[in-house]
């Protein structure tokens, strides 16, 4: 089970890895934009760029504060535990 499951990851990221190279993330306008701010001699691709990988990294940093935030509220420390000696009956 833990061998299926390893290679469905593997394929999974290996699919990605070929669908990669064909796929564009940008659209008709910004493409044509930026093509033709570099034939100019523009340097528009590099802003571009950072805006695309500021809008990546927005979703991640937020979700690592809030994991931050639950981690520091729901952790317990010097929790005590109290067993009773009694026999517990399961019927």
């Amino acid at each position: 089970m833990k061998i299926l499951k390893v290679l469905s990851i593997l394929f999974f990221i290996g699919g990605l890895i070929l669908i990669s190279n064909s796929s564009f993330a940008q659209c008709a306008m910004c493409q044509a934009t930026v093509e033709s701010n570099l034939k100019g001699g523009g340097t528009a691709a590099t802003g571009l760029n950072k805006g695309i990988m500021y809008l990546l990294a927005a979703p991640y940093v937020m979700i690592l504060g809030i994991g931050l935030l639950w981690y520091k509220k729901y952790r317990k420390k010097d929790v005590a535990i109290d067993i009773k000696e009694q026999k517990i009956n399961l019927n």
